[in-house]
């Protein structure tokens, strides 16, 4: 019997590639975002939003219905300084907010 090769890749390894290429889509360490978020903007504003993705600066977060969107909107400025103040660096730059489930 002949030895067949694996087809498939560990994810281990996988983990490994992408985090060694300097052009990921996206920074791993803004995934604190989503382990302070209640941290960040207090237990009542977490209950009706959540991060849902963040690319080239641009945080998109879900909101449970409009009163929340039209409030979140208005707070955009405090919410993106205090996220980058968690995160000790400049990583969000606009935040949109957007209805949905959170």
């Amino acid at each position: 019997m002949s030895a067949r090769k694996n087809p498939f890749t560990s994810l281990k390894d996988i983990l490994t590639r992408l985090m060694g290429e300097a052009d990921l889509p996206f920074n791993p360490a803004d995934a604190l975002i989503w382990k302070r978020w209640e941290d960040i903007v207090g237990s009542v504003i977490a209950e009706h939003a959540r991060p849902v993705w963040i690319k080239g600066g641009k945080l998109k977060v879900k909101v449970s219905d409009p009163i929340w969107l039209q409030e979140l909107g208005f707070m955009e400025e405090q919410i993106k300084e205090k996220i980058n103040t968690h995160l000790g660096r400049k990583a969000v730059e606009k935040i949109e907010f957007r209805l949905g489930d959170p």
